[in-house]
């Protein structure tokens, strides 16, 4: 069967920030992308952006929801037919600046469900569509973080998450190998999005100092996910980093 010209994406957390930079370069490349999120009026607000050429899906869901994930890949499926790309973005730094002691059971439970168990049920849902499908195969593309090697000062349930990311990848990797399924990773630092502001008005250091730190535009993440999204399947960008040039990430701590 010959290879389908158009490609298809899902998008988690397409809505603002990162997900939305990365949603209008594939739409812009064009790809078909389906934009998942919480909240309705933000997706459109994306599908807005990439103009009337674009072939965009917007997919209400909440990730940490199996019946919502369910819902998202079905809708993706019934409108394209086929799945060629994931990328796994939905995420919450959950009770920022919050010292370890005082973290509340709820609050360490909902960044989990949000960046674990949401990537996961996403990316057992496209890893069944592309396994499933014909021609067979496709690419995971997992949203980590510096986190994932470096924490900040209380951030332990965010690190913890990005570090089992990092599992998830490699394990994603080694099980889609015999089905042409590609899994890579991008750490991003400092990314210029709405969850990132504390950066340029000072933000807790490991000395115990406030301080600003640079930022970059996400436009340029979007185009590193572009790319590690248009390799052929023979070759995969497995992991990358992507920061702010002078942020303090070498020789943080």
């Amino acid at each position: 069967m010959d290879e389908p010209t158009k490609k298809i994406a899902v998008v988690t957390g397409a809505g603002s920030g990162i997900g939305r930079s990365v949603a209008l370069a594939l739409a812009g490349a064009g790809w078909a992308v389906a934009l998942a999120g919480r909240r309705a009026e933000p997706l459109e607000e994306t599908a807005a952006a990439a103009g009337t050429g674009g072939d965009v899906l917007c997919v209400p869901a909440d990730v940490s929801d199996p019946d919502h994930v369910d819902r998202l890949f079905e809708s993706v499926r019934a409108r394209y037919g086929r799945l060629d790309l994931l990328f796994n973005n939905a995420g919450t730094f959950g009770p920022g600046g919050v010292p370890l002691e005082d973290i509340t059971y709820e609050a360490w439970r909902s960044v989990v469900d949000v960046n674990l168990t949401g990537a996961f049920l996403c990316a057992q849902a496209a890893f069944r569509q592309m396994k499933g499908q014909d021609p067979q195969g496709g690419r995971i593309v997992n949203n980590g973080s510096i986190s994932a090697h470096v924490p900040r000062p209380h951030s332990i349930a965010y690190t913890a998450t990005k570090h089992a990311m990092t599992g998830l990848t490699k394990s994603l990797s080694l099980d889609g190998r015999p089905y042409r399924i590609a899994c890579g990773q991008i750490d991003i630092g400092n990314a210029a999005t709405e969850m990132t502001e504390r950066m340029q008005t000072g933000i807790l250091q490991a000395n115990g100092q406030l301080a600003v730190e640079p930022v970059m535009d996400a436009a340029d993440v979007a185009r590193t996910v572009l790319h590690m999204a248009e390799l052929p399947l023979e070759a995969n960008v497995q992991f990358a980093t992507v920061m702010a040039t002078a942020m303090p990430y070498i020789g943080r701590g």
